[in-house]
Parts: C-alpha cells; structure tokens; sequence
C-alpha cells in the first residue's frame, strides 16, 4: 500500500509544498493528504480509494510545475510518484522502461551505465520523467536526436471509467492508439495517471561533448549591438542550423536583465557520431558573433569565449546537460521544498523566424529599464536552439506535439524570494510580454500572443502559463489550430469521462 502522510504527520509540512512558494496561494488551498507510491499497484489502491471517496487526486513526480496544479487541492489528495523510480529493462529485453517519479539525472546516469544509451531529455537533474516526458521532453540532445516522447514505444497509465473503477493500461500504436498519442506530449494531469514509459530503442549516449560560450557586457551594450546578437544568433538556427551537420550543437542565449551586468551565449557539442573530432561547427558559430563587438575587428569581449572539452565517461549522461545555467528554483531551493526557498513565474513561445528588428528593440528596451520598487536581476529570457530533428513533421500525427517548424524555444524565466514583490514581478513581466507580441508581426485578434502563424508556433504545455487563460483562444496556443484539441478533448472523454484528473489548465471535456 501507499505511504498516507495526513494533516497530523510531521512529514506534511513539507511534503503539502509546490517549490514554487507562490503556491498555493493560502493555507486553506493545501490538498488533505499525500500518498506516496512505491509501486504502480500502490498508485492503482490509492487512486481507486480517493476516487471511492469522491475525492480530486492530483498528481506529482518531480514537483516542478510552474502552475498551481499540483499542490492547489483544497480537501483532495496528491498521488507523489517520487519513490516509484523503477528503471530497467523488460523481461524480454527489448524495451527500456522508466519509472513516471524517476529524477532526469538518475535516469541519464542509469541508461548510460546500464546501456550506454541516453534519452534527449531536459537539463534540470531533479526533474521526475512523468510530467516531462509527457508533455514533449526536450534538451540538449533533442536536435541531434528529436524528443523524447518521439521514442516512446509504450506507456503504462491507470485511467478511471465511467462506473469510477480505475483500470490499469499499457498503451501503445495497437492498443489505445488515440490514448497512447495523447500521453506523447499533451502535457500531464489530463487522461489518467502515466506510472512509466517504455522504449523499444533509444539513441546511444555521445563519446564525448564540447562546451563553449561566449559573454557580453551590458555597460558596453548598445541597442544596435544588442539587435545584431539577437539577429545574428536567430538567423543562425533560421539558416545554417537546419544542415544535419549542425544537429548535434545545442545553444542558449541567455539574457538577463541589465541590472545583472552581463548575459551571453553557451553550447554543448558533439558530431553526429557522438564525437568531437570536428569542432569547426563549434567555431564558425562562435566566429559569427565576431561581427557583434563594439568596434570592428575587436577580439570578443575580455574572458568571453571559452571552450571545454569533455570525454562522456562516469558523469556521461548528465554531460548532456550540464552547460546550462537553468536555474528552475534549483538555486533557491532545495529538493524538499521547505519554507523560505523561492517564488516563479514563466511564459513560452515557440519561433519559426529570426527576430526582426521590432522585437529585438522590444527586448532590449525591457531588459534595460528599471521598475520602480522591482528587483529585476531574478530575469531571464532563455533562448533555446530549436528544430533538427524536433522537427521531422511526420511525427505531429504521431504524437501530440505539433510545433515542428520551429527554430528557437523562448522562456521568459522571473524568480523572487518575498511574497510582498509578487504584483511587481507579475505586471513586470506580462506587460513586457504582451508587448513583445503586440507588434506588426501580431494578428491584432491575437495581441500579446504569439498566436500560431508564420512567425510564432504558440507555446509550450510544458512552461503552463495561466495568464494565457484570458484568452479564448488559450487552447490554440498550447496545441495548435489544426484540429489536435478537438482530437484530444475526444480522448478525454472517452478516457476520464467523469473530468477526474484536472487543473486550470487541462484539456476540457
């Protein structure tokens, strides 16, 4: 049976938290109880006792919503997955399997020394598999090797019927096809509880990467320059990043507000062969920026590009990752997610073009004016390398991921510590980004959105942001306008026709 922490237990304290302290938003909000599964027969018994109850479960692997879908369960419970960490191959040996509650660090490091193989997952260690894989799972491999729900080949989920009995599944392309494409990226907590994944095959872990980064000065910086960076690094994934050849390099540009001094550019490389033995892909992305100083032919800036080389050995898997600042609370807060640790928020956007000059004078007029009374040096606007084989445009039927004709992934990224800068740090934010996509690139019916269309492909379920919820058209950002909501609202309710797995954000019946 599952492990019950209720009200009176002094594990509760802690365990009632999201590691976003912004939720839930007060005491009355926390769920009743927490369960904890070792086993999926023991999420299976739990989920069947709070649904006999008349209960809302709610589910948790590694804690890392951005929202308030998890812990914001006023009387309910929380299903936690973190000690179902079952990781290993099948019987047969053909299928690698990982646990929903499995963390991303100890599933990297386990696949490499089991197998030497890798999955091209995100790069926060303590994140758990079930609700990233479920809704795409990307990283620092997934241009060299696509996503990683592309390589799902099954998925093992309690669901719960019409009568309230929950039944056990493992879905695949023969069994619960619709379901089992539903579980490929539409995000978690819509369909049922994912207790693992499997993989007929993964890709092989790299021999080797290379990290190389460069670094600018905000106290240098000019509004011309700023544009050229921005422009120089879009134009990149816009052109020369969609030859084969460039899939194995990962990039982010990284720009934090002015008042943290500096922002810049880091990569991870490998070849295609999972070796180094050619970096002139690494170098003639770096010679790029050369054209971006402050005078022309001025080496980069002081101490600013570097380049390390590492062998994939013991730290092999996590070597995929490790280049990237990707703070999530990771600096603030620890993994029990006790009081006085830190407060998030985050928005998305999915581009299918470079910047033009209207959004990079945008950006950078935001990220150099101060707010009176706000604290700015907790933002960032991380611009991720997209597309390579994200890409590959027959797998939107196969799954339920339909952004395949981007070039960069944005996440606009604000962390705090004090409840008091909430308003501040919330209005700072949405104003930058509803200024950002209201501008001649925007359809006005779809001001400060970045509406799919030729520029933009929506936003990513992953990074949920409620704010989109004022929109109408909220569903269409997240998953498209060509007809995979209405496909996934069918799934929902043949599925979870009672509406028992839900939050703000989850696809309607």
């Amino acid at each position: 049976m599952a492990i019950t922490v209720t009200e009176q237990d002094p594990r509760y304290q802690t365990l009632k938290r999201s590691r976003n302290l912004r939720w839930p938003p007060s005491e009355k909000d926390y769920a009743s109880r927490i369960e904890l599964c070792e086993s999926a027969s023991d999420a299976a018994e739990a989920l069947q006792r709070i649904v006999n109850a008349g209960l809302r479960p709610t589910v948790r692997s590694g804690g890392h919503c951005y929202e308030d879908f998890v812990v914001n369960n006023p009387g309910g419970v929380i299903l936690d997955l973190s000690l179902l960490q079952e990781s290993r191959s099948a019987e047969d040996g053909s299928k690698y399997k990982i646990s929903a509650g499995k963390q991303l660090g100890e599933v990297y490091l386990d696949l490499f020394k089991r197998y030497g193989m890798t999955i091209p997952a995100g790069t926060c260690y303590p994140v758990g598999a079930g609700g990233h894989i479920s809704g795409g799972g990307y990283g620092l491999l997934s241009r060299l090797h696509g996503l990683t729900v592309d390589w799902v080949s099954a998925v093992d989920i309690l669901t719960v019927d019409a009568s309230g009995k929950v039944v056990s599944r493992r879905v695949d392309k023969q069994h619960d096809p619709d379901l089992f494409r539903a579980c490929r990226g539409a995000g978690g907590g819509n369909f049922g509880i994912i207790t693992s994944f499997l993989f007929d095959k993964l890709p092989q872990a790299p021999h080797e990467v290379v990290h190389a980064g460069l670094s600018f000065d905000w106290t240098t910086m000019t509004e011309d320059r700023f544009a050229a960076i921005l422009r120089t690094y879009g134009n990149y994934w816009e052109t020369r990043g969609k030859d084969p050849d460039t899939y194995g390099l990962f990039a982010i540009l990284d720009v934090s507000h002015a008042s943290n001094k500096r922002f810049g550019v880091s990569l991870q490389f490998c070849n295609p062969d999972g070796t180094c033995n050619d970096l002139s892909v690494v170098n003639e992305f770096l010679d790029l920026f050369s054209s971006c100083n402050p005078s022309p032919g001025a080496p980069p800036p002081a101490g600013e590009r570097a380049i390390a080389h590492a062998a994939v050995s013991g730290e092999a898997c996590r070597g995929q990752h490790s280049m990237t600042r990707r703070l999530w609370l990771d600096a603030t807060i620890g993994d029990s997610g006790a009081e006085g640790s830190g407060r998030a928020k985050y928005k998305s956007t999915y581009m299918k073009t470079n910047f033009t000059d209207e959004e990079a004078k945008c950006i950078y007029k935001h990220m150099t004016t101060d707010a009176p009374g706000v604290d700015l040096r907790g933002f960032f606007l991380a611009i991720d390398s997209y597309g390579g084989a994200t890409n590959r445009s027959q797998l939107a039927e196969e799954t339920s991921i339909w952004q395949r004709s981007s070039i960069m992934k944005l996440q606009f990224q604000s962390y705090w510590q004090n409840a008091d800068d909430d308003a501040g740090r919330l209005k700072w934010l949405k104003d930058f980004y509803s200024d950002l996509y209201s501008g001649s690139k925007v359809d006005p019916r779809y001001a400060s959105t970045p509406y799919p269309g030729e520029h933009y492909e929506g936003c990513y379920i992953n990074y949920p942001d409620s704010d989109m919820l004022a929109y109408p058209f909220w569903p269409q950002l997240y998953y498209g306008d060509q007809g995979l909501y209405p496909f996934l609202q069918s799934v929902k309710r043949h599925y979870d026709p009672n509406n028992v797995f839900h939050h703000a954000m989850s696809v309607r019946l």
